[in-house]
């Protein structure tokens, strides 16, 4: 107990230092770092009004232990004796409630997210799978009222997509759906097949966090800008504009063309998100790594071949094998109803992290 009061108090003597620096012109003048310690400043708010209820609560218990020594009147004795249970119970709760706030949060977790969907083994029917996947994460950011912005697509010859990027953009966007990257698997009879057999298809979704300009300091010097004419649907103008833009980053060598927009300045901004968030991503892997190294965790590691999850359509059955979890409302999930897996998840790894953060203290 006096550990974690302990380290209570050494958060909040920073929570105060940081709002200090907050005031002060040569940190406001300095936006990088102004922009860093005020998120630090919010994250930390959590854990000081924990803090100080605790530490209340800690000195409401010594006051009633006080008054059950010292007091004559047995009234005043019994009424501080129930106050004491109350506290007791209440200051372990607390306890509980302040290490899961003090596991370190995924830096990311709030920042909007770019998502790739790209079909796997299949054929076709990979590219059916990945549209049906695309709907489904469509339905879901409906219901957290987040904004979809589709960036890059590449169709399937029959429906669906071969490949499809989109952004997403919201309150702790990546913090959810960093959970769906992976293999996602689909067990069904195709739309193709006449001999009504069921086959096993797949697709890959990787979720990145969004990097922003504070996070990759992008050199125009470092960027080669080619334009060329766009191809593809779009009516007759496409392909006689220089509106497609392809950007090559020269010091990684890292490419990125997107032709969707007529506009050339709108390719040009959806060209150099994606970009600064491939830049990003290569560092990002590396933290990843870092945290895979330290801990089995089961889920959000960034191991894109991992197979993650199965959608059994004759038994109308969804698996999640990171935590063995199966469900039996395979409709439901594809229409959007993916919130409880994640928070399962979310469950799991929360748990994971407060036992590592046990072993390690």
């Amino acid at each position: 107990m006096d550990s974690l009061l302990e380290k209570l108090e050494i958060i909040y003597a920073r929570w105060i230092e940081i709002g200090e620096q907050l005031t002060q012109p040569e940190i406001i003048a300095d936006m990088k770092r102004y922009v860093k310690l005020n998120k630090d400043y919010k994250e930390l708010q959590a854990v000081v009004n924990g803090y100080k209820e605790y530490k209340n609560v800690l000195s409401n218990i010594v006051n009633a232990k006080e008054v059950i020594n010292n007091e004559k009147d047995e009234e005043f004795r019994s009424m501080a004796k129930e106050e004491l249970n109350t506290l007791t119970e209440k200051r372990d709760g607390l306890e509980e409630h302040i290490r899961l706030l003090l596991i370190p949060a995924d830096p990311q977790d709030d920042k909007n997210a770019i998502v790739e969907i790209r079909a796997g083994t299949g054929g076709d029917e990979a590219s059916i799978f990945a549209g049906d996947l695309f709907r489904m994460y469509t339905h879901y950011c409906e219901t957290k009222k987040w904004k979809l912005d589709v960036v890059s697509i590449t169709e399937g010859t029959i429906g669906g997509f071969k490949e499809i990027i989109f952004n997403v953009i919201g309150e702790g966007v990546y913090g959810l759906l960093k959970y769906e990257s992976g293999v996602h698997r689909v067990q069904r009879v195709p739309q193709t097949e006449a001999q009504g057999r069921v086959h096993t298809s797949a697709a890959s979704v990787v979720v990145l966090p969004e990097a922003d300009e504070f996070d990759v300091d992008l050199k125009e010097k470092d960027i080669r800008k080619d334009t060329y004419c766009s191809s593809g649907p779009g009516g007759q103008s496409v392909n006689t504009t220089y509106s497609a833009i392809r950007l090559t980053h020269i010091p990684t060598g890292i490419v990125v063309a997107i032709q969707d927009e007529k506009s050339q300045i709108k390719n040009y901004e959806k060209a150099l998100k994606i970009l600064r968030t491939r830049i990003y991503e290569m560092e990002y892997q590396k933290y990843m790594d870092d945290i895979s190294s330290k801990r089995k965790t089961m889920v959000s590691t960034g191991d894109r071949s991992a197979k993650i999850r199965t959608y059994n359509y004759p038994q109308n059955r969804v698996t999640d094998h990171r935590i063995n979890l199966t469900m039996y409302n395979l409709n439901g999930f594809v229409n959007g109803d993916i919130q409880e897996v994640i928070e399962a998840l979310q469950v799991a790894e929360n748990a994971e992290r407060l036992k590592a953060s046990v072993e390690a203290s």
